[in-house]
């Protein structure tokens, strides 16, 4: 696990972003599968060396976005359909850097997207 989620200092970002980014990336890679528990926050902080709420925090992003369950008592388990979230998220993200890199705004990409789904519904 300590390899899994192994979070580089030199990495740009918040550290709870570069955590959830981190357990994303193991679900993609099939390292976590729909109903496994993720390591316990206490255990994640400890082994990543940040403070618990600091995981916490990681771990509620994912719930936010739809990627894990999370239950008093129980932890975090990954949800049916996290590996398609994940993928999606991916993909938006790389949207979303490579029209920064365009001088795109995503209300930019928004309209875009709009003009889209208007040609397909004709």
């Amino acid at each position: 696990m300590v390899s899994l989620l192994h979070i580089d200092p030199a990495s740009p970002g918040p550290l709870h972003e570069r955590i959830a980014g981190s357990v994303r990336r193991a679900v993609l890679e099939g390292e976590f599968a729909p109903g496994d528990t993720l390591p316990a926050a206490r255990d994640l902080a400890q082994t990543v060396g940040v403070n618990i709420n600091t995981v916490l925090r990681a771990y509620r992003d994912l719930r936010d976005q739809g990627l894990i369950d999370l239950r008093r008592g129980r932890g975090a388990t990954v949800r049916d359909g996290a590996v398609s979230r994940a993928r999606l998220d991916g993909l938006a993200d790389q949207l979303l850097a490579e029209a920064a890199h365009l001088g795109l705004t995503p209300a930019d990409i928004t309209h875009l997207l709009n003009e889209r789904k208007s040609h397909e519904s004709r």
